[in-house]
Parts: C-alpha cells; sequence; structure tokens
C-alpha cells in the first residue's frame, strides 16, 4: 500500500512553474512540489527575491528562476518565452502571484483597483493562455496537464475592507470554473485553492494584531502550516488529482463551514 500511496502522489518527472513562488504560500508549493520530485521554476518580481528563495529550496530539488512582473500581458508572455528556452516541458502551472489592497469604503481608491485586478485576475489569465502550448503538448487523458489558481476564502465570504482583492478572489474562482469547461476538452484540469489565513508577508500585518483571534475562528483552532498547503497542491497536480476539474477547495480549517459561506 505503501508504494501505491507514494505513486499517487509522486511527481517525479514533472516540471512546473509557480508564479509568486519566492515566499509565503508559492515557496510552500514550490516545497511540496520539489519534495514530491518535480523539477519547478518560480517567479517574482523581485530578482534578490528569486535568488532568496532559490537558494533554500534548492535544498530540495532542481530549481530555478525567472523574475517576472505578471501584472502585464507582455510580462506574462516573455515569462512563457524565456521558461520555454530553458525549459521543453510545462505540467504544473500554478498562478499564485497576487496583490491586496486596504482602505476604507470611502477612500478606496482607483489604483486599488487597477493594481489588484491586474495581477489577481488578468495575470492568471494571460499566463495560462501564453502556456497553453506547452501543457497541450504534455497532456493526456490518462494523465493531464494541470492548472492551479490560488483564490481566497475572501472571495467566498465577507473580508475586511478589501473590496478589490475580495472581489478578485471570486473572480479568479469563477474563471477557473470557465477555464476548467474549456481546459478540459484538451486534457488539462484548472482547479483553484482558496486558502484561509497562513502565514505570509499579505496577512502579516492582520496575523500580528488578531492572530490569536483569526486562529480560533477556525474549528482547528490554528491558522494554516505550510504542508497544508503543499499537501493540496501535490494532490491536485498529482495522480491522485487526475479526476479533479473545475474545483474551488477551500483550506482553511473550516471558517468557510462556521461561518455558513
Amino acid at each position: 500500500m505503501l508504494h501505491y500511496e507514494r505513486m499517487l502522489f509522486d511527481l517525479t518527472g514533472k516540471t512546473a512553474l509557480v508564479t509568486g513562488g519566492s515566499r509565503g504560500i508559492g515557496m510552500m508549493i514550490a516545497r511540496g512540489f520539489l519534495d514530491a520530485g518535480a523539477k519547478v521554476c518560480i517567479s517574482s518580481r523581485s530578482a534578490q527575491g528569486c535568488e532568496e528563495a532559490v537558494a533554500e529550496l534548492s535544498k530540495h530539488g532542481e530549481v530555478f528562476a525567472i523574475p517576472a512582473n505578471l501584472s502585464t500581458r507582455e510580462e506574462c508572455e516573455r515569462l512563457i518565452a524565456e521558461f520555454s528556452q530553458r525549459e521543453s516541458q510545462l505540467h504544473i502551472l500554478v498562478n499564485n502571484a497576487g496583490a491586496t489592497w486596504g482602505a476604507p469604503l470611502e477612500e478606496f481608491p482607483d489604483q486599488g483597483w487597477d493594481k489588484v485586478l491586474d495581477i489577481n485576475v488578468k495575470g492568471p489569465f494571460y499566463l495560462t493562455r501564453a502556456a497553453l502550448p506547452l501543457l497541450k503538448a504534455v497532456a493526456t487523458q490518462d494523465d493531464p496537464a494541470r492548472v492551479i489558481n490560488i483564490g481566497s476564502i475572501d472571495g467566498i465570504g465577507a473580508p475586511q475592507q478589501r473590496y478589490s482583492y475580495a472581489a478578485s478572489k471570486a473572480a479568479i474562482h469563477q474563471l477557473t470554473r470557465v477555464l476548467a469547461r474549456e481546459l478540459g476538452y484538451s486534457y488539462i484540469t484548472v482547479n483553484a485553492v482558496a486558502p484561509g489565513p497562513f502565514e505570509s508577508k499579505m496577512m502579516a500585518y492582520l496575523l500580528e494584531t488578531a492572530g490569536d483571534e483569526i486562529a480560533a475562528s477556525s474549528p482547528l483552532g490554528r491558522i494554516g502550516r505550510p504542508d497544508d498547503m503543499a499537501g493540496v497542491a501535490v494532490f491536485l497536480a498529482s495522480r491522485a488529482g487526475a479526476y479533479v476539474n473545475g474545483a474551488i477547495i477551500p483550506v482553511d480549517g473550516g471558517i468557510t463551514v462556521v461561518y455558513g459561506l
């Protein structure tokens, strides 16, 4: 049985691209893929952040980085072009790069919408479109290529004054369903993970000021750990998740259940 379980979650021979992979949830996913045997390319806006992440992640497997600002179509296309120059195959695309903006309703600025929607919604769309030739080239009915979008429980429930962020994550959940229907016929699955609270730069202030309250909001009484995020990503990317398509999976310890979302 142990050998069978290893086969179910084995990513040996797979190549993955994880955006926003230099820290937080993206780095958790990249580490999980490496531990499962995949080769991983991470991308981030910060070249220095990429270098530091590669130095850490390389302890766990073969990893390289291509810095990119994925808020524009041109940068999304450049990332895939540079990836293609190095790698001939792409089995797993994780659209994790994201931004948030918090401000009171009366003060919420145009930039708070433009920046967040550009990177959280348009970025995953343009990057997935640019990556389609690579994904289609490796996709089969028995072993589909995978697109994993990182949404949020904020796109399911009611967050605090993060209007554009919540709207963007609801949009990425729906885009996931639309693409799952279209790309499934090409043997590419598209699913989304909707994380609850995890340690990340985006969550740092909230965890610092209200960490105990946030942890208590989950029936499990804690925030997410790196293995929690790595586990669901490896599941979706491996044989174990090959028949899952169009799903939005909350990874929140049950917070959405408590609030009836």
